[in-house]
């Protein structure tokens, strides 16, 4: 499974952005996929997921209320949108691709990566 991920830009604090992680290859749509990011000196982080079937989602309390994520198997397109963004929000984003739906929230749950695309803040 190749993963591509998007969307990311500069945005003022308050305002929304969404991220979209295009999946690619055998049995794509098939597959549970994550949304991480990772802040300067920080480690990487699960904010959303979503299992294959769309059925079931996680969300970091961190992000609940804020952040919704969706997918649309007919393209293999998981899109993050990102609501009231805030400073602590700024970071790199990358979706990561599990086979299963992870017990953990951990990245050793997934295994696929796509590259990260970078989300900053203005005030």
């Amino acid at each position: 499974v190749q993963l591509q991920a998007s969307g990311g830009g500069l945005v003022q604090v308050g305002g929304s952005l969404t991220l979209s992680c295009a999946a690619s290859g055998h049995a794509a749509s098939s597959h549970a996929v994550g949304w991480f990011r990772q802040g300067p000196g920080k480690e990487r982080e699960l904010v959303a997921a979503i299992r294959w079937n769309g059925l079931r989602t996680y969300y970091a309390d961190s992000v609940k209320g804020r952040f919704f994520i969706s997918r649309d198997n007919a393209k293999n397109i998981v899109t993050l949108q990102m609501n009231s963004l805030k400073p602590e929000d700024a970071a790199v984003y990358y979706c990561a691709a599990s086979q299963h739906w992870p017990t953990g929230r951990g990245t050793e749950g997934y295994e696929y990566w796509g590259q990260g695309t970078q989300v900053t803040l203005s005030s």
